[in-house]
């Protein structure tokens, strides 16, 4: 199959993007190098079947794309710092992505595959979050670029499927880890390894007791790997995640362990908006896709310092 991986140079966009080339297939990555990450292309480009197309999806994709199977849409930045830096193409690229690639597959009946994400739930008043939850989400506030963005695409995707009948697949991805991460992302996870790598404080934000789940990527490519195989009447949204609970302050103690030494603590103040507690309720995955996570978060962290001990 020849695919479409929009953000291919991102975290999860070059994961999958080696998963699907492993396997032989061809695949297109379409990426604008805003937020992607030059050390995941130069493992892409190993690859005879993959061929990188440098363009904005907030434009009208370009005839010369050619004839696709089908679309994975990874595009967007997926870091608060990164999504904040300009909201306004965030919330584009959110929001406007998903309509250029509408606008491609309209006629061809192309399957989208879209990613969405568990901020969708904003700041949850159910916990954990099943699909049914409608979220709590502040529509002005500094993070609604993102959570804003994602849910309107999410809109925009189901009304295009209720007028067309085409094929199309939602999954919400909750705190994702692993290799092809960019250390300089700004996530909680590449912070504080890199931090821990450059025996540097590990920075937390407010008392460090608001609570994540994180999953390895290989458990989470699998999932999204499942949904795309799965029958085409289940359409979504399901969530992916590790079900996993943990306190940041839990979490710098699994640095502590795996590192092998007491890394000092920063604690600065919290971010506005800051969810106080994220966590899958994972039930609807297990039932439609026999999926689940299977890697611990200690094993994953493990291999992810590897990864960024050889890059940073």
């Amino acid at each position: 199959m020849r695919y479409l991986i929009t953000g291919a140079a991102g975290f999860l966009g070059a994961n999958l993007s080696l998963r699907l080339l492993e396997e032989g297939q061809e695949v297109i990555g379409l990426d604008n190098m805003s937020t992607g990450f030059s050390h995941n292309l130069e493992a892409l480009k190993q690859y005879n079947g993959f061929r990188l197309m440098r363009h904005d999806l907030v434009n009208p994709l370009p005839p010369a794309l050619g004839k696709v199977d089908y679309i994975y849409n990874l595009a967007c930045p997926a870091s608060p710092p990164r999504y904040q830096k300009d909201p306004i193409q965030t919330f584009r690229t959110s929001v406007w992505g998903i309509w250029n690639l509408i606008s491609l597959t309209r006629n061809a009946k192309i399957p989208i595959f879209h990613t969405s994400t568990s901020e969708v739930y904003g700041d949850p008043l159910v916990h954990p979050q099943n699909e049914r939850y409608w979220g709590n989400v502040n529509p002005i506030g500094v993070r609604a670029c993102y959570d804003e963005g994602k849910r309107g695409a999410e809109a925009l995707l189901m009304d295009y499927h209720r007028q067309t009948k085409n094929p199309i697949k939602i999954v919400r991805i909750f705190n994702t880890y692993g290799p092809c991460m960019d250390p300089k992302d700004g996530r909680v996870i590449s912070n504080f390894l890199t931090q821990a790598i450059g025996q540097k404080p590990l920075t937390l934000y407010g008392d460090g007791k608001q609570s994540r789940s994180f999953c390895y990527v290989d458990d989470l490519i699998d999932g999204m790997v499942k949904m795309e195989k799965s029958p085409a009447g289940f359409l979504g949204p399901v969530n992916l995640g590790n079900p996993d609970e943990f306190t940041l302050l839990e979490l710098a103690d699994r640095i502590d362990e795996i590192t092998k030494r007491k890394n000092k603590r920063e604690f600065l103040p919290l971010p506005k908006d800051d969810p106080k507690q994220r966590r899958p309720n994972i039930s609807l995955a297990k039932k439609k896709l026999g999926w689940q996570p299977k890697t611990k978060l200690k094993d994953g962290m493990s291999k992810t310092l590897k990864y960024f001990e050889t890059i940073c």
